[in-house]
C-alpha cells in the first residue's frame, strides 16, 4: 500500500506540474536578468493586445473594486448633460474627445490624426500667473475640434505634410514627413496675432504609478542644465504649478513634463480635452467673450462633473497599471542592440533605471525600474521645435519619454507613429529626427551598418 501511495503521488505531482506548465507563458519572468522586470513588482507578462491594461499582481479586494471603477470611467464616452447617466453626464460644451480612451486606446497610444489621439496647445507671448503657458485669449489653451449638439466647435486642424530625404552612410535611403499645421474655419474669430500652438499625440499609460515616486534627488541629479561635464547633454528639470499645493513641484508628466503629478494631469485632461470639471478644475472649458456669452449657461453634469471619488478611482487605475516585461533578452540580436545603444550614447538621456520610493500600492515601493528615460528636459533641435515654452521648458526642448513596452503599440494600437505629435513612422525615423543635443548620436546611427541599426531596434522593440 506505500508503495502504491508514492507511486500515485509521483504521478498527482507529475500531473500538477505539467498540467500548469502547459497554462504557463512561453517565456516565464526571470530574474536572472533583473532588467526583464521592466516595473519590478509592476510588472505583466502580457504581450497581447491588452499588454497596457494589467492591474500590478496581489491587488486587495479594495484596489480591485477602484481599479475597475476607474478603468469604467477611463474608456466609457461622457454623455452630454441632463442625459440619465448622471454619474458620466456632463461633457463638453467644447472638446477633443469624449472619451479618455480616445487618445489612449487601450491605455495605449493615439494616432496622429484628430478624434484618434491629436490635439493642438495654444498659447501666446507671455506666461500666466503661475509661470506657464499663456492662453490665447479667444480659444483658450487648447483648440477644441469638436463640441457638443447645438455648440458651434472652435475650430480645425489641417495637417500637410514634406518629405525629407537622406542616405545612411552604408547607401540606404530614408525619407522622413515633416509636417505642417493649419488652423482653419475658426468660427469665434482669428487667433491672437502672437499664438503659438503645438500639436500633442496621446502617449501610453501604462508604469505612470512608478515614474510617479521616483524620488526627486533621483531625478534631478541627472541633470546638468550648464553641460558641466562637456558630454554635449544638457538635461533640465522643469518646475511647474501644483494647483492643489498652490507651489511649485518637479514637472514629471506630459511631453514638456508640465504636470506635477498623474492627479493634476486627469484633472487638467478631463477638463481640456473631454469638458469635464472637477474640483481642482471647477470651471467650464469656456474662453472668450463670444463662447461665455453663448455657451455659458448650459446644462452641467452637476458642479463638479467629475466626482472627488471618481476622479481618485481614474488616477488609482492609471497608477496600478502594469509595465509589460521585456521580451526576447537572450536573442543575440538583442543583445548586441543594448550594446550597441549605450555605445550611441542614447542612454544619456533614455536612463536605463531608477530605484522607486514609497507608494500607498505596495507593489510600487522600493521597486528598481527599468523606464528609459530621465524625466528631464533636452534640447532636442529646431526640426523638433514647437517654439512654444512651457514653464522652464524652451520651444526647443521635450522631455525624454519612457522607452519601456514601445514595440507593442503596434500589437495593441495597430500603428507604429512616434514622437510627440506622431511624425514619425517607426522607430528608425524616430531616431532619425533626433537633432539638438541628440544630434552627434544621430550622426552615428547613420555610420552604423544595416546589421547593428537592426540590432538597435530590436532591442528597443523588446524592451
Amino acid at each position: 500500500m506505500y508503495d502504491f501511495i508514492k507511486h500515485y503521488s509521483k504521478f498527482i505531482l507529475f500531473f500538477l506540474f505539467f498540467g500548469c506548465a502547459k497554462e504557463l507563458p512561453k517565456e516565464p519572468i526571470e530574474t536572472e536578468d533583473p532588467t526583464r522586470l521592466s516595473g519590478g513588482l509592476a510588472t505583466t507578462n502580457d504581450a497581447t493586445e491588452n499588454a497596457f491594461g494589467n492591474q500590478v499582481n496581489n491587488a486587495t479586494n479594495e484596489e480591485l473594486d477602484k481599479f475597475e471603477n476607474g478603468n469604467s470611467f477611463f474608456r466609457t464616452n461622457w454623455v452630454i448633460a441632463g442625459a440619465s447617466t448622471t454619474a458620466r453626464d456632463g461633457l463638453g460644451p467644447f472638446l477633443n474627445a469624449n472619451s479618455c480612451s480616445v487618445c489612449h486606446l487601450l491605455d495605449g497610444r493615439g494616432k496622429p490624426s484628430l478624434n484618434a489621439g491629436l490635439l493642438l496647445r495654444l498659447s501666446v507671448d507671455g506666461t500666466d500667473a503661475h509661470g506657464g503657458p499663456k492662453p490665447d485669449s479667444v480659444y483658450g489653451g487648447q483648440l477644441s475640434t469638436s463640441a457638443i449638439q447645438n455648440v458651434i466647435k472652435e475650430g480645425d486642424v489641417i495637417i500637410s505634410h514634406t518629405e525629407i530625404t537622406g542616405t545612411f552612410d552604408d547607401g540606404e535611403t530614408y525619407s522622413l514627413r515633416k509636417p505642417t499645421y493649419t488652423i482653419s474655419n475658426l468660427n469665434y474669430g482669428n487667433v491672437e496675432a502672437s499664438s503659438m500652438f503645438s500639436p500633442r499625440v496621446g502617449p501610453q499609460v501604462y508604469g505612470l504609478g512608478l515614474l510617479e515616486i521616483i524620488p526627486e534627488s533621483a531625478i534631478t541629479q541627472n541633470a546638468d542644465e550648464n553641460d558641466t561635464n562637456n558630454d554635449g547633454i544638457s538635461g533640465k528639470a522643469n518646475y511647474v504649478w501644483d494647483k492643489t499645493t498652490k507651489t511649485k513641484q518637479l514637472g514629471r508628466f506630459g511631453w514638456k513634463a508640465n504636470q506635477p503629478n498623474l492627479l493634476q494631469q486627469t484633472a487638467d485632461a478631463f477638463n481640456g480635452d473631454i469638458g469635464i470639471t472637477s474640483s481642482i478644475n471647477p470651471d467650464e472649458n469656456l474662453s472668450g467673450k463670444t463662447q461665455k456669452t453663448n455657451y455659458g449657461n448650459l446644462l452641467t453634469g452637476g458642479n463638479p462633473e467629475i466626482s472627488d471619488k471618481t476622479l481618485a478611482d481614474v488616477v488609482f487605475y492609471q497608477r496600478s497599471l502594469a509595465v509589460p516585461a521585456r521580451r526576447n533578452v537572450k536573442d543575440i540580436d538583442v543583445i548586441k542592440g543594448k550594446k550597441i545603444m549605450t555605445e550611441l550614447g542614447c542612454t544619456k538621456c533614455h536612463k536605463e533605471s531608477f530605484v522607486t520610493g514609497f507608494s500607498s500600492i505596495p507593489q510600487l515601493s522600493g521597486q528598481t525600474i527599468y523606464p528609459c528615460t530621465d524625466l528631464l528636459l533636452h534640447d532636442m533641435g529646431a526640426d523638433l521645435a514647437d517654439n512654444r515654452p512651457d514653464f522652464l521648458a524652451s520651444g526647443t526642448e521635450w522631455r525624454t519619454p519612457p522607452l519601456w513596452g514601445i514595440g507593442l503599440i503596434k500589437t495593441v494600437n495597430k500603428h507604429t507613429f512616434l514622437m510627440h505629435d506622431g511624425r514619425a513612422s517607426n522607430l528608425t525615423e524616430a531616431i532619425l529626427w533626433h537633432g539638438g543635443e541628440a544630434q552627434n548620436t544621430k550622426n552615428n546611427f547613420l555610420k552604423l551598418s544595416k546589421s547593428d541599426r537592426n540590432a538597435l531596434i530590436a532591442f528597443i522593440e523588446n524592451l
